[in-house]
């Protein structure tokens, strides 16, 4: 069908070129026989045209004839269908159609030896016989073609059902979300000027309700700092596209160098408002567990988050603590043994927060306790050792997540420290057999949190576990802390904060001296983190092999160190001193199947939110996540690419 008509008639097009080259070469003998043979040649030329136009409706007519008697199909029929039907080729040429298919897709334009895509550019071709229905959109309506195979070609009904479609679409799009808002630091600006803070919550209320107005948003005030909202399904989905850009407008709030911040929680694809409000608070908790500043969006158990650039705010009032250290003190009254256990490949926050519990637990309530971890792969390794050392009369202090299985029970109490996620722990096994968990954590709310403890005591904003640990131990009895102990626990909180620089609050000095209070040695500290000179060489050679991306540093571990896992910790924390560096990223090799990523940051970037996007986790300056079955290449190219994906500056 795709055959031009010229290609029938091949006699008269050369005829007619001949009397055209003829009267050309006749010019130069005489002018009157040149004008005779144009002529002549413009008659023939005239004549074949003619030929052309009435053998290509010939064509078309013979073609229509024979497609209806091919499908057994007369054009009668074929025009009494109420809706456009067309019969198109293997190719997609159209071969037959009626008026109504003419009518609604061509535009005085004649259909003959049309690609269907050509005529519907949004029609799907590959699949319209492979899938029941194919549906697609021309000049603003909504078509729905159904495809029939007959023969060699493909029959096509439509139905234009931009009516209903329209119907649903405007249903989906008034669906209605709740959202509960809280002003997640007021009490900080109260704490300084609780006349200041009423002029700034006065601010926040007119920011959102300007908000709420533009896009017709529900807008009610529950309690002092506490908001509903709710949303229409369309303005919830712009929303969420523009990342809730009303974070950013709140933040512009300021007071006396502070910043103003909300936290959001919204329950989305409800049947009724009702559950939806019970999603909202779920997310509000979340937002708020991860540090606030953000919104948290609850859709049938999957969180999304949006913002948590802010760092967490501080909060001084330690009456939360006293009511959790009583909770604690009755649990380890009225279990038989006691097991603590962190994370995998345990640093030393993790250590020192075990090792204050440890402490505690032992010499004040007598009771049986084990520290679970895996020494051989702890990074707080050469502390281990040290309190070993010290409590050499008891040779079980440490023990492995194997060995625990054997304490672990109903009548045992888990303390699970530096770590609320049951995937991350050094032993699941223990884990799963213990009945009574307590849960003590600073690190930024993970969805997938232990969701079973008993007391759950999650402080985001805390520098660090060691942190919590030193406050609680100051209520549950401190008598037999001895200095090593308080050593390690220093360590630990010096460790999540860099040496006080990230993180760092009133609390978090006030928990440093008490521990040396309790004959901490600062030199001694000191000397837990250095290195030997090859480690040194190493560390260096990390940084020097740095490569910039979007003001984040990312180097690759190419060959296994002895003390990778510290050599690759220390390594991104010296990128961070590197000028226009806000993160780093240390890749490494953890056995021949796995590769780790650490992350650090000194607030300005939320790495928290980048190793969740890789499967990971951690603090907002903090974090880390393992790959499987990648090479090194590979994860560097998976961080590149979310790095470059989503705006971390």
């Amino acid at each position: 069908m795709k055959k031009r008509v010229w290609t029938v008639m091949p006699v008269y097009l050369v005829f007619v070129v001949l009397l055209i080259a003829m009267a050309c070469m006749s010019f130069s003998y005489s002018k009157v026989l040149f004008f005779v043979e144009i002529g002549v040649s413009l008659v023939a030329l005239s004549f074949v045209l003619v030929m052309t136009l009435s053998f290509r409706k010939y064509v078309k007519r013979i073609v229509n004839d024979s497609v209806m008697s091919d499908y057994e199909v007369d054009e009668k029929y074929f025009e009494s269908f109420k809706t456009p039907v067309v019969v198109i080729g293997e190719s997609g040429e159209i071969l037959l159609f009626n008026k109504k298919f003419e009518d609604a897709f061509f535009e005085m334009k004649e259909p003959t030896n049309e690609s269907i895509t050509s005529v519907i550019p949004d029609f799907d071709l590959k699949n319209c016989t492979r899938l029941p229905q194919i549906d697609f959109s021309f000049d603003n309506r909504q078509y729905t073609a159904y495809a029939h195979k007959v023969k060699d070609g493909t029959m096509l009904t439509f139905i234009d059902n931009t009516y209903y479609k329209t119907t649903v679409q405007n249903y989906e799009d008034t669906k209605k979300s709740a959202a509960l808002a809280v002003f997640d630091n007021f009490e900080d600006f109260a704490a300084d000027n609780e006349e200041e803070a009423v002029r700034v919550m006065i601010k926040v209320e007119s920011v959102l309700s300007h908000w709420a107005t533009k896009y017709d948003l529900i807008f009610r005030k529950l309690s002092d700092n506490r908001y509903l909202i709710i949303f229409d399904e369309k303005v919830l989905t712009g929303q969420i596209n523009k990342k809730f850009r009303i974070l950013d407008r709140v933040r512009a709030v300021s007071y006396n160098g502070k910043n103003a911040t909300i936290s959001m929680g919204i329950g989305r694809n409800c049947d009724n408002l009702k559950d939806s409000a019970n999603d909202a608070k779920k997310a509000l908790d979340m937002a708020l567990g991860r540090g606030g500043d953000q919104v948290a969006v609850f859709d049938h158990g999957d969180y999304e988050f949006y913002g948590g650039v802010s760092k967490g705010i501080e909060r001084t009032n330690k009456v939360r603590v006293r009511v959790v250290a009583e909770s604690i003190k009755d649990a380890i009254l009225n279990c038989d043994r006691v097991l603590i256990m962190g994370h995998r490949f345990s640093d030393l926050d993790c250590i020192g927060s075990a090792v204050g519990l440890y402490s505690t637990i032992t010499k004040r309530y007598k009771k049986p306790c084990y520290i679970v971890t895996d020494v051989d792969k702890s990074m707080a390794k050469t502390t281990i050792e040290r309190l070993k050392k010290e409590n050499y009369e008891n040779e079980e202090m440490f023990i492995s997540g194997d060995h625990a299985e054997m304490y672990a029970g109903a009548k045992t109490l888990l303390f699970v420290v530096d770590t609320h996620h049951p995937d991350f722990v050094e032993s699941k096994e223990v884990y799963e057999k213990c009945q009574k968990i307590v849960v003590i954590d600073h690190h930024r709310k993970m969805v997938n949190h232990i969701d079973n403890a008993v007391i759950f005591f999650h402080e985001p904003t805390a520098s660090s576990t060691c942190e919590l640990i030193t406050e609680l131990v100051a209520y549950l009895g401190d008598d037999g802390l001895t200095h090593d102990e308080a050593e390690a626990m220093l360590a630990g909180i010096m460790l999540d904060t860099k040496n006080f620089v990230v993180k760092t609050g009133v609390r978090t000095f006030e928990a440093a001296a008490y521990l040396r209070k309790k004959g901490a040695d600062t030199v001694a500290v000191r000397d837990i983190f250095s290195n030997s000179l090859e480690d040194y060489k190493e560390k260096c050679k990390l940084v020097a092999d740095a490569q910039i991306v979007r003001h984040c540093a990312i180097t690759v571990e190419r060959e296994s160190l002895k003390n990778s896992r510290i050599i690759c910790a220390q390594a991104a924390d010296d990128l961070l001193t590197i000028q226009s560096v806000h993160a780093s990223f240390v890749i490494s090799k953890i056995d021949r199947f796995r590769v780790n990523i650490s992350a650090r940051s000194f607030g300005k970037v939320n790495v928290q939110v980048i190793m969740e996007k890789l499967g990971g986790g951690g603090h907002q300056t903090m974090a880390a996540t393992q790959l499987s079955y990648v090479t090194l290449d590979e994860a560097k190219q998976k961080l590149i690419n979310v790095l470059t994906g989503q705006e971390v500056l």
